[in-house]
């Protein structure tokens, strides 16, 4: 691992936009972390990172809009009617017309609270695992002897950061349609639709959210796509919970469409929709943070973020979010005995017998780049030992 040297670190100290101004406060946080029991440590920065995935985007809004709704809450009117008039032409736009009054106020609450939320919490998060136990990685990092440089930070910062603002743009736009009465399939009656739909439901929203992100996905890296949109999200190999909103702004309101989607398809009741929405913005932000979190018990359908890391560590392979059943059932799923790179399209690899000695010894050092700990089991000591037969 190769720390900062402290001319690197005291020149981006003071930039809000380099993660590295954690840094500089580390020793007084530190002081005042170390008085807190160690479960309490643990439970906050869960919460921290339940809180910035719920967040970033604005989708809070959703979540308080429906459950305002839902108990009948300014149903007929969340605000005065606000006029726009472009001054050249006189044209006047009443934005009650388009079921949008008071949409200034759902834009600043929506953009306030993701930037301060994005700062701030996920300024704590890098403070708590790559500023706090930066000397210590191969405990919790999936790539321990590698951290992305200052200025890709920068750079994720500055690109997430404008991601941002679209996202919450969207979010306070369909938020105040929303609330102002406009129509979507969204419905706060359990028994409009009766209980055996709410309760399938359930997993058919997640299972229509969750393959159709993997085929956005998948597509986003097919040649043309990736070299002109998605490529961008993948400057980032060593991925932080900052690089989950580090994506071209095109292909980010196309996400974010998206997995709104069931909201204007199909009957889906309030608290499926944000409760399901909560869990796929949760697990973005675990699943790009580099740390080697693994799923919980009652999480079967849910893969490990060391799973999500492979495929920003090896590019076009493990397209899926929250169920890698799809890229098993579509062949993209990774595997041991095949290469993956940057220049290797579809999913699919190439075969280790089809690989030159130069290909293979460049497999070797990735994979033994990352953290045997990431995985259950002697998994990625199996992946090291199949480019090693090869080589031998």
């Amino acid at each position: 691992m190769e720390p900062r040297s402290k001319k690197t670190t005291s020149r981006i100290a003071g930039d809000p936009m380099a993660v590295t101004w954690m840094e500089k406060y580390s020793e007084t946080l530190e002081k005042y972390w170390n008085m807190l029991p160690g479960f309490v440590g643990t439970f906050i920065a869960s919460v921290a990172v339940f809180i910035l995935g719920s967040t970033i985007r604005g989708e809070w809004l959703h979540i308080l809009v429906h459950f305002l709704k839902a108990f009948h809450y300014g149903e007929e009117d969340s605000g005065a009617a606000t006029n726009t008039t472009d001054s050249s032409s006189g044209l006047v736009i009443n934005l009650a017309d388009y079921r949008l009054q008071g949409l200034g106020y759902y834009w600043i609450a929506a953009t306030t609270v993701s930037y301060t939320f994005y700062l701030g919490i996920g300024g704590f998060l890098h403070w708590y695992y790559y500023v706090r136990q930066r000397d210590r990685p191969e405990e919790w990092k999936c790539q321990p002897n590698k951290f992305m440089s200052p200025e890709l930070e920068r750079h994720e910062i500055l690109l997430g950061s404008f991601s941002l603002l679209l996202g919450s743009t969207v979010s306070s736009i369909i938020s105040c349609y929303i609330m102002n009465g406009g129509s979507s399939t969204i419905y706060y009656n359990i028994t409009q639709y009766g209980w055996l739909w709410y309760f399938a439901s359930w997993p058919v929203v997640f299972i229509w959210q969750d393959y159709m992100t993997y085929w956005h996905h998948r597509i986003y890296h097919m040649p043309f796509l990736y070299k002109h949109f998605h490529k961008l999200h993948h400057k980032y190999k060593q991925p932080t919970a900052f690089s989950v909103t580090a994506i071209h702004p095109f292909e980010f309101l196309h996400m974010q469409a998206v997995l709104v989607s069931p909201m204007f398809l199909f009957p889906v009741h309030w608290t499926v929709f944000v409760t399901l929405l909560m869990y796929l913005y949760y697990h973005g932000i675990i699943d790009h943070s580099g740390i080697n979190f693994k799923a919980h018990w009652w999480q079967p359908w849910q893969p490990d973020c060391i799973f999500h890391d492979n495929h920003h560590q090896y590019f076009h392979v493990n397209f899926g979010f929250n169920c890698e059943l799809w890229d098993k059932i579509h062949g993209t799923y990774r595997q041991k005995d095949k290469v993956y790179r940057e220049d290797i399209y579809y999913g699919k690899g190439k075969e280790l017998i089809q690989c030159t000695r130069k290909e293979l010894t460049e497999e070797l050092e990735e994979r033994e780049s990352e953290n045997h700990l990431a995985y259950r089991g002697p998994q990625r000591d199996d992946q090291v030992k199949e480019i090693k037969s090869k080589l031998s």
